[in-house]
């Protein structure tokens, strides 16, 4: 089941607590009646007392896979890992703009699509992985410099790299927090290329915001990639490419 936009927004902006959805401000008719079968097809249930949607589960985690995903779909594992298809790799060293002898991060690697394609242009290339089966694929790989098994989050910035070049998670705006800390690393005049959620142009809390201002402080662009673009990756996930300078 798909999402429109104006329905996310009203999502976006809605307060979860535990397990339930309080809807913000005045609605009329017609859109509340969407956002209603939207909530309800992903198991929440109208209380009149409570005056609320209740699930059955963490409201707030439901929010976020339908916001994510702009449908009401459930992320497939609990690492949130959708590999790069081919075509979302190729726009991303287009504006990753790669050349040979650069250094060059990609904190979420997964099997490697990304990294790869930018030691194919020339880079000595440094990465993260969190979940252990793509970590020994990316680890057998003797053509990357460096492979860390762990939490990049908790990696110690140092700015040394040309570039950042990356698809991070996005369930629970994880997207926001990895790009903040990837910028971190780069030298002065290098440039971050990352795959986010949409969610960064219509959500409109707190994190969002500050993202955003971040964002066009540095001069950075976000660019829209076609709908389905990860289909092939099993998921209708709307995504969008952010590039921000150092």
């Amino acid at each position: 089941m798909q999402v429109s936009n104006d329905v996310l927004a009203v999502l976006s902006a809605a307060q979860a607590n535990e397990n339930q959805v309080q809807l913000v401000g005045q609605l009329d008719r017609a859109l509340y009646a969407r956002v209603n079968k939207v909530l309800e097809a992903a198991g929440g249930k109208w209380d009149r007392k409570a005056k609320a949607h209740v699930f059955s589960a963490p409201a707030a985690d439901r929010l976020d896979q339908i916001i994510l995903s702009g449908s009401v779909e459930v992320p497939k594992d609990e690492f949130n890992f959708f590999p790069s298809p081919p075509a979302v790799v190729e726009r991303l060293m287009r504006l990753a703009g790669i050349k040979a002898g650069m250094r060059v991060l990609e904190p979420s690697a997964g099997r490697g699509a990304i990294a790869v394609a930018c030691i194919d242009a020339g880079a000595a290339v440094d990465c993260f992985e969190l979940m252990e089966a793509n970590h020994n694929v990316l680890a057998a790989d003797d053509r990357l410099d460096k492979v860390v098994f762990g939490d990049f989050l908790k990696a110690e910035p140092e700015p040394v790299y040309d570039r950042v070049v990356m698809n991070p998670p996005f369930l629970k705006q994880a997207d926001i927090k990895h790009v903040m800390h990837a910028h971190q690393f780069l030298k002065p005049g290098g440039r971050l290329v990352s795959v986010m959620s949409a969610g960064v142009t219509f959500r409109t809390d707190a994190r969002t915001t500050a993202f955003n201002a971040f964002v066009q402080e540095r001069g950075g662009q976000v660019e829209e990639l076609p709908e389905n673009s990860f289909k092939a990756s099993g998921t209708g996930v709307h995504t969008v490419i952010v590039t921000i300078p150092a």
